[in-house]
């Protein structure tokens, strides 16, 4: 029986898109006739995160649609992305037409409801005429009926004089119901007058917002700098693109102070933590590295692309220095993450830890020739290795697989050679 041992310095995790996860350790592993083993052994146990990304301004201006657009504006023309602007540039110039459609709807509609100002004080002043006319009337009739009323019962029959009451009663109620009209049609027509009025102001609102707006198509710089687009799911704004009010375009960086934007796949983020320390090489200087430490990690992790289903954590990385001769917004920078670093640890392969039903881990180690179970209490973990806190000692050798499984296996090969037809292999 040969037994093969191989000393281990270096665990390499999944490389894949850029991401790389390395994890040292201490120990040796022996692969035997049933059981692999690993022999557990204090050392070093480093866990790093290897990232990519780009380099942004801690502080920017930003550059955004104008807030006094009703809807989406197109994008007319643009400045070079990374070209260098001046203070009073035009740097965003938006498509006209939308502004000048709604500043004309505005003016038809100012109009109009002008014109109907006007129709409707004419026919309120014809109205209020005829219903003055109508009372006039109502009152001449009354008066007519009181002059010649037949009151005198020697002269008029009964019949007469109750028919002269009621003409003087009729008289009277024509001559309220003339006044009542009038005061009725003259509310009516103010109510009609002020809802126009309404309309005017509104009319009038929209063109000074389409005015306010045709002022506001040309979005220049408010200072000095280098005009960067921003970019949504790794695209940027171009001409013809439409965007909304509020919106942000673009930026102008303040180049005095950097920090790298680098992002962490899901999967390898745990640990990465706030204040940890990283190193950062711009590709375009790879021999100059800069110090770091990670400034901000994202609440929530996030697709790159919408066409993909990987997700990432951004994480910010605070600069030890900023060189603005050779760093510049957009630069491509490699990020490594120096998520633990320990001393005098006891580092095993994940796959020599096992769990019970309530989860709690335990090992396999190896007694003489007998497998003891062992229970263990556990460290910082990365992909492929686990610190054990207690429960191994430097020297112990533990199961790499299960050995009940592995012994069962083994007698049911057994049992099913020797009880196998005759003749076999």
């Amino acid at each position: 029986m040969m037994r093969l041992r191989t000393p281990l310095l270096l665990g390499a995790g999944v490389i894949g898109a850029g991401w790389l996860v390395t994890t040292t350790f201490a120990g040796a592993i022996s692969g035997g006739d049933a059981v692999p083993t690993f022999r557990a052994e204090r050392g070093s146990f480093v866990h790093r995160v290897d990232a990519e990304g780009i380099l942004v301004a801690e502080n920017a201006t930003p550059l955004a649609t104008p807030p006094a657009a009703n809807g989406p504006m197109r994008i007319a023309w643009l400045a070079r992305d990374g070209s260098a602007v001046e203070e009073g540039e035009v740097v965003i110039r938006f498509d006209p037409t939308d502004m000048q459609h709604e500043l004309f709807d505005g003016e038809a509609e100012r109009d109009k409801a002008l014109s109907r100002v006007d129709q409707r004080n004419i026919e309120q002043g014809t109205t209020l005429d005829n219903l003055e006319r109508d009372e006039q009337l109502a009152d001449l009739q009354l008066e007519h009926s009181r002059e010649f009323q037949s009151t005198n019962a020697d002269i008029y029959s009964r019949s007469e004089i109750i028919e002269s009451q009621i003409d003087e009663k009729l008289a009277t109620q024509r001559k309220e119901n003339a006044s009542q009209a009038r005061g009725i049609s003259a509310e009516q027509g103010q109510v009609e007058l002020d809802l126009l009025e309404l309309q005017k102001r509104q009319a009038q609102l929209t063109i000074e917002k389409a005015e306010s707006g045709l002022r506001e198509l040309e979005v220049r710089a408010p200072h000095d700098g280098i005009f960067v687009l921003r970019r949504d799911w790794g695209e940027a704004a171009q001409v013809g693109s439409v965007t909304w009010p509020g919106q942000s375009i673009a930026e102008i960086p303040q180049l005095d102070v950097m920090k790298a934007q680098v992002y962490v796949l899901e999967a390898d983020a745990g640990g990465v933590a706030v204040g940890i320390a990283a190193a950062v090489v711009l590709e375009a200087h790879p021999g100059e590295v800069v110090e770091a430490e990670v400034g901000l990690v994202a609440a929530v992790a996030k697709r790159r692309n919408r066409w993909s289903p990987v997700q990432y954590f951004d994480v910010d990385l605070t600069l030890a220095m900023t060189d603005p001769s050779k760093m510049k917004p957009g630069q491509r920078v490699r990020a490594t993450l120096l998520v633990q670093d320990l001393e005098d640890v006891i580092a095993v392969p994940r796959e020599a830890i096992f769990r019970d039903d309530e989860a709690n881990p335990y090992v396999f180690r190896r007694t003489g020739r007998e497998y003891d179970r062992v229970a263990v209490t556990l460290g910082p973990i990365a992909l492929g290795r686990v610190v054990v806190a207690s429960g191994l000692e430097p020297g112990d050798v533990v199961a790499l697989q299960d050995p009940t499984r592995s012994q069962a296996g083994a007698a049911a090969a057994s049992t099913e050679i020797s009880t196998g037809p005759t003749g076999g292999r």
